[in-house]
């Protein structure tokens, strides 16, 4: 018997949506989205190349209301609008997937999912093999022996069993599990109480819907089977709306869907439209471009240093360049020890040198490390000469590491990237060769592997290694080439070579300087927490009336919401939420939610600090050495990973004991220079507000003043409370908070926030002032700028869906004040490093968290290195307002800060 030819269906509207959300920021030089264009493409060529199926055809929803609706008002009302972003792409898919050649079908009334259950139902009965390819779950009732499901995104296959593993029962007991727990995201209510644990249970006992309502007495615990009762009608319903149609008016031959050859002009026309140049050549071979380079790059023409004679003349080529760009393979992505293996370098587009210290490959041919290093020495710490590359904080480390100093560093490509597009997830040297470039680079999981047959680079063969490196290097100074005028353009070269670039050496020494880590303090922290955690344990299984996996949100929302009768707040697409949001809710009713936050709360810091930090110290510097990222948000602050430090409690005890772990060494001390009120003291500088600015003139506490203005009392009269919920609005103010927001927030009615808000721009009209000169500033040019002109894009500000625009606007108020109030931080840092020096202090600044700097200090040199630190600090940016640093020392850092 021949095989059977295969039919792909795909569910065109879910890789619309599911393509727009994986891949934010892509659009054409004209600012129009491409994002999910992009996407939808990639999805299509993954199942034409890999699946080359026999048959193919896209299908997507139609315009306006469909026979759900008609039977059920309420569904899928609750979805939000497609992003306006997405809106204008629609089109452009459909006319791609016309030009593919691929057939297109919609049927008007009927959802995508009806039209692809009668297209498999039908194509099964002819003989076909059929592959759904989407990523939803409710299409999984229509896999059969001949039916499956593609996720191509998951790379996951579901067959009958898979079914199974997935549900716990086969692909027809889906509809009847969706049917009682419901689906959020269609907004099928399904039985109130039910998640999909409970769900997958009763039809496994009972078969289908009707088994479990038809045998209700059979139910073992009292109040499901009130529940079951009370949502009988509701989850006929549901199931009616979850089953698929199988015999819808389609029309079509399958013969028809036959796959054929793209309209190659069509495709080549709307790539161009696009601005896709991989594509045009990865699709339809366009442009010439040599196989696996873009245009001029050649990685034949990269030399490998064989001669130790040749360095030093090598030396002396990239002096008299004046610039060049240095790339550095090493054995580990961690700086603190990473060992280098070779080093590129480039002067000239197009001709890249490597120069091999450390590959262990068979035949490997190396320079001497120690004597390669020291002929590059001069010339990497010669000022006049400029050094270029891409992430070159993590090449100063590592030069550091082994004893060069490199001076004159004039351009950074990641840094770059970062200020034009701040927005921008990936400021890869790959994706900005393939973006500003058109040239697709060896990446590094092409040369090491990747997953379990990955090598460390060492291992890698010179002549590989050299087409790799040198590449990175040609592609650097080819980037330099392009995004230096592009940081003109837009008015940010003071900013990048004032502040941004000379950073990079900061925080390349702040990361070698490292801080101390009393490993023994957090060793019986974690054993009282231990103990804490388990008597929480008790205490909530006592509340419970049994125990249960605490760690476990199935079992935890059986508990709340079967056991104990409480409300669902609120649905996941796999039952109800526990959330810290929904607990909280839930905390007012009962004891049990509340002790689980409070578990949560020890759990999670007892994982992520308390036994994670000492893994991460240093086994020979005996530090921890966090990583701080200069190019990831979109304010311009800077983050920390590996680990994060940014988010470890400030007020709460626990949060001051896991400081007290960060120690200084005997005879120094640590010393705490924190911004007081930074954010608001911008506030008042870029408004100009009278009464707000005269507050801190005066010096007075500036949430007592705002609670005296909004509850119109006597400074005298203002209670706790009262400077508590006036603390809330300030912040509020500058993170654009709504009523709703505040009102969660302050624990009030969103009318009785909004009268606070409205007090408060009454008491400081100048606020008022600067939010709409702002907003509509915004509107006028597309961004919004900080006080050294750091900018930041905001493609939703004239968005026609309110809640997409007024997020954006949000953002467009807080972004100048949040962003100018990390330039100042940063320049602060720039203009310390050397004043540390140039006063012949050996203090050394150790780490950088939010409005605060932290110093290792000699004793004897806390007055100096203080005073030094709060004139810099006050005068990095000065404002119309007093800037106001708090200074503290101590042993540790909860004393210090």
């Amino acid at each position: 018997m021949p095989p059977r030819p295969r039919l792909y269906i795909v569910d065109g509207h879910s890789y619309i949506y599911r393509a727009f959300y994986a891949i934010r920021r892509l659009s054409t030089s004209k600012g129009f989205p491409t994002n999910s264009i992009y996407g939808f493409i990639q999805m299509l060529l993954k199942v034409v190349r890999e699946e080359k199926p026999d048959g193919l055809a896209v299908v997507f929803d139609p315009k306006g209301p469909t026979h759900r609706e008609e039977v059920f008002a309420a569904y899928k009302a609750q979805r939000q609008p497609m992003p306006d972003s997405l809106v204008v792409q629609v089109p452009y898919i459909q006319k791609v997937v016309e030009a593919f050649r691929i057939p297109a079908l919609t049927v008007e009334g009927y959802e995508a999912d009806d039209v692809i259950g009668t297209l498999a139902h039908r194509a099964v009965g002819e003989g076909y093999d059929v592959t759904i390819v989407t990523g939803d779950k409710d299409l999984l009732q229509l896999v059969g022996e001949h039916v499956s499901v593609y996720d191509t995104m998951k790379e996951v296959r579901y067959d009958s069993e898979g079914v199974r593993e997935r549900f716990g029962v086969p692909p027809g007991g889906v509809v009847e599990i969706l049917g009682l727990m419901g689906d959020a995201s269609d907004n099928i209510p399904g039985v109130s109480g039910v998640g999909e644990k409970t769900a997958r249970e009763l039809i496994e006992a009972f078969g289908t819907i009707e088994g479990v309502l038809s045998r209700i007495e059979e139910v073992s615990r009292p109040r499901l089977r009130e529940i079951l009762r009370a949502g009988a009608e509701s989850a006929r319903l549901s199931r009616g709306l979850a089953t698929i149609e199988t015999n819808a008016p389609v029309e079509i031959d399958l013969g028809s869907l036959a796959r054929g050859e793209p309209d190659r002009t069509a495709l080549g026309a709307l790539f161009r439209e696009f601005e896709f140049k991989s594509l045009l050549r990865e699709v339809l071979g366009e442009d010439g471009a040599p196989e696996g380079g873009g245009p001029g790059f050649s990685r034949e023409a990269y030399r490998a240093v064989a001669d130790p004679d040749d360095v030093p003349r090598l030396a002396e080529a990239l002096r008299s360049r004046g610039e060049f760009a240095v790339d550095l393979e090493t054995t580990s992505k961690d700086p603190m020890r990473a060992e280098i293996v070779g080093i590129a370098v480039c002067g000239k587009e197009g001709e890249a040198f490597y120069l091999p210290v450390g590959h262990t490959a068979p035949g490997s041919r190396n320079l001497d490390r120690r004597e390669t290093l020291r002929a590059l020495a001069p010339l990497l710490a010669d000022p006049s000469v400029g050094k270029v590359g891409q992430n070159l904080k993590y090449d100063l480390l590592v030069f550091s590491r082994a004893g060069l100093s490199v001076r004159g560093v004039t351009f950074d490509t990641m840094v770059a990237s970062y200020l034009i597009d701040p927005e921008r997830h990936n400021h890869s040297l790959d994706a900005l060769a393939r973006e500003y470039l058109d040239h697709e680079t060896i990446t590094f999981a092409d040369v090491a592997g990747k997953g379990a047959k990955a090598v460390s680079f060492d291992r890698v063969s010179v002549e590989t290694a050299t087409a790799y490196a040198g590449e990175d290097a040609d592609a650097a100074l080819r980037l330099t080439v392009v995004l230096r005028p592009k940081i003109a353009e837009m008015g940010m070269e003071p900013l990048y070579y004032d502040v941004e670039l000379p950073l990079v050496s900061v925080l390349a020494k702040i990361e070698e300087n490292g801080i101390l880590l009393d490993v023994d303090h957090l060793r019986e922290m974690s054993k009282e927490l231990e103990r804490e955690m388990a008597g929480a344990v008790q205490r909530i299984h006592a509340l419970a009336g049994g125990t249960f996996n605490v760690n476990s949100p199935k079992q935890l929302a059986e508990i709340l919401f079967t056991r104990l009768g409480l409300p669902v707040v609120k649905r996941t697409k796999t039952g109800p939420s526990t959330d810290v949001e929904v607990l909280a809710q839930l905390a007012v009713r009962h004891d049990l939610p509340a002790e689980v936050l409070a578990y949560r709360q020890l759990a999670k810091l007892k994982s992520t600090y308390v036994d994670a930090l000492p893994a991460l110290v240093h086994p020979e510097t005996g530090r921890l050495h966090t990583s701080l990222n200069q190019a990831v948000t979109a304010t311009g602050r800077l983050s920390s990973s590996e680990p994060n430090l940014q988010n470890i409690p400030i007020r709460t005890d626990l949060g001051r004991r896991i400081r007290e772990a960060f120690v200084a060494p005997a005879g120094r001390v640590l010393l705490s220079a924190d911004y007081s009120q930074i954010e608001l003291r911008i506030l008042a500088h870029l408004s100009g507000d009278p009464v707000l600015g005269a507050a801190f003139e005066a010096g007075e506490d500036v949430h007592a003043r705002t609670a005296a203005e909004v509850f119109g009392v006597s400074p005298d009269q203002v209670s706790a409370e009262m400077r508590r919920r006036a603390k809330v609005i300030n912040f509020g103010i500058i993170y654009g908070m709504t009523p709703y927001g505040l009102s969660s927030d302050l624990g009030v009615t969103p009318l009785e926030a909004k009268a606070f808000i409205d007090r408060y721009f009454a008491r400081y009209p100048g606020v008022r002032a600067y939010i709409d000169r702002t907003i509509a500033g915004a509107r006028e040019r597309g961004y919004v700028t900080t006080m050294l002109g750091r900018r930041r894009t905001l493609p939703d500000i004239a968005s026609s869906n309110n809640g997409v625009r007024q997020a954006a606007e949000r953002t467009a108020i807080n972004t100048p004040i949040q962003g100018s109030a990390a330039d100042m931080i940063k320049k602060a840092m720039v203009e310390l490093s050397p004043a540390l020096r140039e006063e012949g202090l050996s203090a050394r600044m150790i780490l950088q968290i939010h409005d605060e700097l932290l110093f290792e200090v000699p004793e004897k040199e806390i007055d100096p290195a203080r005073d030094l630190a709060v004139r810099v600090m006050e005068g990095a940016l000065p404002l119309s307002v007093p800037v106001r640093v708090d200074v503290g020392v101590g042993r540790n850092w909860a004393e210090a800060h």
